[in-house]
């Protein structure tokens, strides 16, 4: 059979010539890039074989407060004292870090610095967390090792309690107000301030004509109530009762929410793979695997701010539409409408302020937001608008509770003023607001920008989660990758010989690059991230067991070189059909899936871009190097 000068494609689409260089062998370049990629990979994975060290995290939970060695010292010599060794100490990114030599040191160390700094003006957050033991010179390089999930390595696990009764007294004063607008606006007549018992709304009137308008006039205004007119000479009244479904209605949009909002702050903070879901009526469950920084992550999640934007009250406005607050040491007085609340942000980033260098936060609105705020300000030119900051704090009390003293947690409101500036023109869609701290700005702009709460909530749980698997069942996941690959290593180099020796060492580096992926990403690896480990190593010797038997069915017809350069350039479209079909089945697990399911499709789909690459590029240049370019009589495949 003559001679064949083109055979297939290469991955580029373009002619493969066997003129211009002897047959099965690469440029020079296409070995060193090669090379480059793997001695990379190679690079990324190492800092996976360093541990990190159990620690404690102490974080003031003001952002803008300053740690001192003071401090640090004091914490130190309190974990000493109780018999609890630390081994470093140090301070960065606004936290303090003290090193132990133990994970069961962990929890009591905790006890300990929480007892040694409960007695302090400030207030701190003790947090459980790992430091990483990766070099240095690895760190510089931006290489940090994979964060193993809570079935692995643990995490953090907390409990959270949302506050309904807050949440239902808010949107009952809401609708008070709302009608309250209306009837003032219809000229009817009404007694009273204070018509909110629980869900009830009970509004009493001088005349029963006036009641019975005010029926027709709120019966739109309160769907999901159910109205009933109470007959009393001296006060007729009109009540509104809030039906069941309506109340349960409005807890799942309020939880619905919450979720949302909270997994918008776990995004923010950057941790992979976290688990948010609802437990029971009004609680929620938040699992974030593998995180570090687990003192910042209670800060944020913990907060719950908002804000109300509202106008300075005139001289004539009555008393019963206002409020005072404090500002720069003086009272403001307000009305209690609001223009529009932080619910209608729809985008907020921290910045400065390019005339005076001072923190700010860029706000953008919503359609309906920017409506009523351009509404509000074009009307009133001249006239002062105020922000008011809310802030939800989370506090705990000691209660007696049949007898014993029983520890209460607890939301704390505080409301602040935090800016009073005059309308100079009408204001739309995007505006700022000045006058915050650096840590305040930061925080406000994350907190906007993740989804205001509908309810506030508070940490009821916390606790660090060991491995749930146990160690033996850990132990059994990492033998069962090493078993594994080492009996594939070993069945292709009997099966194949000297291919199978490539196909080995491709293996091996394909390993090491779906690691240093995995790593780069800032992937959580989970037992089921192991299976699709597993997976990929026989993916990745399937290609390659692909490869060679097209090898062996073309030595039947072509000369052992031919049929070398045949057969990997014809197994390469049923490669690529095997493996593309497979990643969109990983896209599609990824994009539907959720916790575990998730973390087995991100191996899978970093393993299949891996193995491609190490079975087409890696294997071939490694079969080049051993057999391109000789004179080959027969080939022992």
């Amino acid at each position: 059979m003559g001679s064949i000068d083109v055979i297939g494609t290469n991955l580029l689409g373009l002619p493969q010539t066997s003129k211009q260089r002897a047959p099965n062998t690469h440029p020079l370049g296409r070995y060193l890039f090669v090379l480059a990629i793997v001695l990379l990979g190679a690079l990324y994975a190492a800092p996976n074989l360093f541990q990190p060290d159990p620690a404690l995290q102490i974080k003031p939970e003001d952002p803008d407060q300053a740690l001192d060695a003071a401090l640090l010292e004091k914490a130190r010599r309190a974990l000493e004292e109780a018999g609890i060794a630390v081994p470093a100490a140090e301070t960065g990114a606004g936290s303090a870090f003290l090193r132990l030599s133990r994970d069961e040191d962990q929890l009591r160390g905790r006890e300990v610095l929480m007892q040694a700094l409960s007695g302090l003006d400030e207030h701190y957050i003790v947090a459980l967390t790992r430091l990483p033991t990766t070099p240095a010179w690895l760190q510089d390089l931006g290489a940090k090792p994979m964060s193993l999930g809570l079935d692995l390595s643990g995490g953090v696990h907390l409990l959270l309690q949302v506050d309904m009764d807050k949440f239902i007294g808010d949107r009952m004063l809401a609708m008070q107000e709302t009608a309250r607008d209306a009837l003032v606006d219809a000229r009817l007549r009404y007694m009273g301030r204070d018509w909110v018992d629980g869900t009830r709304l009970r509004i009493p009137f001088r005349t029963v004509a006036a009641r019975d308008e005010a029926a027709t006039l709120l019966a739109e205004q309160f769907q999901g109530f159910e109205s009933s007119s109470i007959d009393d000479q001296e006060q007729p009244s009109l009540e509104f009762a809030m039906l069941d479904e309506h109340l349960r209605q409005m807890e799942d949009a309020a939880i619905s929410q919450n979720l949302q909002s909270l997994r918008n702050r776990v995004n923010e903070l950057g941790v992979s793979e976290p688990l948010v879901q609802r437990l029971g009526r009004e609680r929620i469950v938040l699992d974030l695997p593998g995180i570090q920084d687990s003192a910042e992550a209670k800060r944020i999640i913990n907060k719950f701010a908002n804000l109300q934007f509202r106008l300075v009250a005139m001289p004539g406005d009555r008393s019963s539409l206002t409020e005072v607050y404090d500002y720069e040491g003086g009272p403001v007085t307000l009305l209690r409408k609001n223009i529009v609340t932080g619910d209608q942000v729809t985008s907020a980033n921290q910045d400065y302020d390019p005339e005076t260098a001072q923190p700010q936060v860029s706000i953008g609105l919503d359609s309906d937001g920017g409506r009523r705020m351009n509404e509000a300000t074009r009307d009133n030119v001249g006239r002062s608008m105020a922000i008011i900051f809310i802030e939800q704090k989370p506090r705990t009390r000691t209660v007696l509770v049949e007898g014993q003293e029983t520890v209460e947690r607890y939301s704390e409101e505080e409301r602040r003023l935090i800016s009073v500036a005059t309308i100079q023109s009408a204001l739309g869609y995007n505006f700022r607001i000045t006058g915050l701290e650096l840590g305040e700005a930061r925080d406000l702009a994350l907190l906007l920008r993740a989804g205001a709460l509908a309810a506030p909530m508070y940490i009821v749980e916390e606790r660090t989660v060991g491995a749930s698997l146990g160690e033996d069942n850990i132990d059994r996941g990492r033998q069962s990758v090493t078993v594994g690959f080492l009996l594939v290593m070993l069945f292709m180099l009997l099966r194949y010989r000297g291919f199978g020796l490539a196909a080995d060492l491709a293996l091996t580096a394909n390993l090491m690059l779906l690691m240093a992926v995995m790593s780069i990403l800032g992937a959580t690896l989970t037992l089921p991230g192991i299976a699709g480990i597993v997976l990929t190593v026989g993916m990745a010797v399937d290609a390659n067991v692909l490869i060679f038997s097209r090898i062996r069915e073309e030595l039947k017809d072509r000369p052992p070189q031919q049929a070398i350069q045949a057969g990997f350039e014809r197994a390469l479209l049923t490669i690529l059909d095997a493996n593309i079909t497979t990643f969109f089945v990983a896209i599609i697990l990824f994009s539907i899936g959720s916790g575990p399911v998730k973390g087995f499709a991100v191996t899978l789909a970093v393993g299949i871009v891996t193995s491609v690459f190490t079975a087409v590029m890696c294997t071939r240049s490694l079969v080049n190097l051993m057999y391109g370019g000789r004179t080959l009589e027969a080939l022992r495949i």
